[in-house]
């Protein structure tokens, strides 16, 4: 409960914050008070400093000095906030109450009036310490992270609430609505698409993540939320933002991508290299993912192409990219590339590993199902290309590259007989944990490098909902095959009892357009180009076979 009380002692007004109910006696009085105390101690930017602990008549209550603030609650009328002001104030609180959490302090009965809100200090929670433990709380570590994650829970609901205008089933009560969504009742919240403001579909999908019918899929920690409206509001929520935003830090750190294992043999190949052999240096230099990308990044930034003039068109081949900067521009690039694995722990380099041979595969696959006329090389690289974005989130971070991953796998049925839960899509998945869509921050990067136009938009795959068309030029068919092959590429990671359904999407889709086959796209999803399968091989979805990169995957471990 939250009581406002003038204080006659000092003049002034408090906000006092009491249990729902009185503790059972003495005892149970004595274990409030010194939890509260310790609550009391938690010195944070996001924690309303406490007055006073002390108890009335055997109510025990904690002060706080209520001076020109209001709560949430007290702000919140039929139309809600403007989504950037509702999520500035969040991630203070958030803060806090991340903070609270590491310090082993959960809150368990967070309200919109559980958050004050003053200018110049901005939003801050109280009530730390002040509701009774529940029912079965035995303050080991277990029932620690249950309270946290349902502090987590509350404070979505308090986000929806704050979004929408609206409480979420019309109950202002946070708790009164968890106990009726699952697991413990069968009530779903999400947010309605109409309101005063327009809610962006990054931060919706934040926000409806954070209130899950699925368990699995809600935020499991404070920090975890903190990130996602973090980036979304880094990104999109303010003026300037962008996604290039979250990168550039970390990239003048780490640089763009490390370089691939064995890249000091690799470097000392390049020095004995004459300059007239342009196309072994090619070869070399496309194996090593981060190094292309250099390469590409130079030859198309702005002060290259001004020294060439207008007119040149943008370089997307490692040749021609050589016979510009020389080997002397290549090694130079080479030596700008962390080692191999750079920051990364082992767990997180071998993900990388895996992600960067699929990549290189994709690279592959779009060679063997290009129409006839196209550079190879080309569409190899603008199949890499269009995986900038996962690799850039995998390298930088690797955590959420994670959870992006989890949230879209697919759960099986809650009974027998009912279809399997469906896992996120990439972007809504990305959306939830970064608050933007990975390949926007690989378009972000394109942009960012001076790309023009027309290979920013090849270097966008072409959405899975989105329908394929003719090509109306050679850019658009390049792109066609580079989203191809990725796709292709995709149904490794497909369920095994979902995988030939998927490729039969993936030949419905540009079967016409690119004029591939069943045959062909299944044995590219093996690894195996078609031009030299066994004849009469027809080709099945399932256990991918050996593919480019093989020797890589026996150092780094077999790809799931």
């Amino acid at each position: 409960m939250l009581w406002l009380v003038a204080d006659a002692r000092a003049g002034q007004e408090l906000v006092l914050a009491l249990p729902r109910s009185q503790p059972a006696d003495a005892a149970a009085l004595q274990r409030w008070l010194d939890n509260a105390r310790k609550a009391a101690r938690i010195d944070h930017p996001g924690l309303a400093p406490v007055v006073e602990v002390g108890e009335h008549e055997r109510w025990p209550y904690l002060a706080y000095d209520r001076g020109n603030s209001v709560t949430l609650a007290e702000r919140l009328g039929s139309k809600g906030f403007p989504p950037a002001e509702l999520v500035a104030w969040m991630l203070q609180a958030l803060q806090g109450l991340a903070f609270a959490h590491e310090a082993g302090l959960a809150h368990h009965d967070l309200q919109a009036g559980m958050l004050m809100l003053a200018e110049g200090s901005g939003c801050r929670l109280l009530g730390l310490g002040a509701a009774l433990p529940p029912a079965g709380d035995t303050g080991s570590l277990p029932s620690h992270r249950r309270a946290a994650e349902r502090d987590v829970l509350a404070l979505g609901v308090v986000l929806h609430h704050g979004l929408a205008g609206v409480p979420a089933l019309d109950l202002p009560d946070t708790g009164q609505v968890i106990d009726r969504m699952p697991p413990l009742g069968r009530d779903i919240v999400r947010l309605p698409w109409t309101g005063a403001h327009a809610v962006p579909e990054a931060l919706r999908a934040i926000v409806n993540r954070a209130t899950d019918r699925q368990e699995r899929q809600r935020y499991r920690n404070a920090r975890t939320l903190e990130r996602a409206l973090g980036g979304w509001l880094k990104t999109d929520g303010e003026p300037g933002g962008g996604p290039i935003l979250l990168l550039l830090d970390r990239m003048r750190a780490v640089g763009l991508l490390p370089a691939m294992p064995g890249g000091a043999a690799r470097a000392a190949r390049l020095a004995t290299l004459e300059r007239e052999r342009t196309n072994e240096l090619a070869e070399i230099v496309i194996q090593d993912v981060g190094l292309a990308f250099e390469l590409i990044r130079t030859v198309n930034g702005s002060r290259m192409r001004g020294a060439l003039g207008a007119g040149g068109g943008p370089i997307l081949t490692i040749r021609r990219a050589i016979s510009m900067i020389g080997i002397d521009g290549v090694r130079q690039a080479a030596l700008t590339l962390r080692p191999w694995p750079g920051p990364l722990n082992e767990a997180h380099a071998a993900d990388l590993a895996t992600l960067l041979d699929r990549v290189r595969l994709a690279g592959k696959v779009a060679q063997w199902l290009r129409p006839a006329g196209y550079d190879a090389e080309v569409v190899y690289l603008l199949a890499m290309l269009q995986n900038l974005g996962r690799l850039l989130v995998q390298y930088h971070f690797p955590e959420e590259a994670a959870q992006i991953r989890r949230l879209m796998l697919p759960a099986p049925a809650a009974r027998a007989g009912e279809p399997e839960d469906p896992g996120m899509s990439e972007e809504g998945a990305s959306f939830a944990v970064l608050g933007v869509d990975i390949d926007a921050l690989g378009t972000a990067l394109g942009r960012h490098w001076a790309l023009d136009d027309s290979v920013l938009q090849m270097i966008r795959r072409i959405p899975l909902a989105a329908p394929v068309h003719a090509a109306d030029a050679d850019a658009d068919m390049l792109r066609l095959a580079a989203s191809c092959a990725n796709e292709v590429v995709d149904a490794r990671s497909v369920p095994a009892h979902h995988r030939t359904a998927f490729l039969h999407r993936v030949v419905q889709r540009y079967g016409r357009v690119l004029g591939v086959t069943q045959r062909e796209v299944m044995l590219a999803a093996q690894g195996i180009a078609p031009d030299e399968a066994p004849e009469g091989a027809a080709g099945t979805p399932g256990e991918p076979a050996a593919a480019a990169g093989a020797t890589h995957h026996a150092q780094h471990g077999a790809e799931p």
